[in-house]
């Protein structure tokens, strides 16, 4: 059985990951999925992006994640993967899948938890080229993302 938030290094295959979930979710109506591809530079010349994260503390604030989306959308499932150490461009990089009895649900746990990876998972992301190594910073329009599934006060 494939474990619903895991973390690592090694490549994965989406088919085959999407395969496994879907055959654990027997009453969903709908599964969702997305996976990520590390993104080149717009110059091009990415040649590595170096993702870290603390172990331990990274698997408890995604399942934490994972779990208010299962209740938050009445999920029957989900499932988060995302990898780290040196990807190049085009290595898939993330995944989550959602399973509910409708559609609507599915679709919108998925994106809720595709804007929670983008901007507050405890990852954090270099971008290494020829000449420099920079650290990726959050951007405004991901935390703007994010800021559509603040819950009412």
């Amino acid at each position: 059985m494939t474990l619903p938030v895991r973390v690592q290094s090694a490549p994965f295959d989406m088919g085959a990951e999407l395969n496994r979930f879907a055959a654990r979710v027997p009453g969903a109506g709908a599964v969702v999925s997305f996976s990520g591809l590390t993104r080149d530079l717009a110059s091009g010349d990415l040649q590595v992006m170096e993702i870290e994260h603390y172990p331990g503390m990274t698997e408890a604030a995604l399942a934490a994640i994972r779990d208010e989306a299962i209740a938050r959308f009445c999920l029957t499932d989900a499932m988060i993967l995302h990898r780290f150490g040196p990807l190049r461009p085009a290595d898939p990089i993330m995944m989550v899948a959602t399973a509910a009895r409708h559609r609507a649900d599915a679709f919108a746990a998925a994106e809720f938890l595709m804007d929670y990876l983008k901007s507050r998972a405890p990852f954090w992301k270099k971008e290494i080229t020829a000449t420099r190594a920079t650290w990726v910073e959050a951007l405004s329009e991901d935390e703007a993302a994010l800021a559509r599934w603040s819950k009412p006060a």
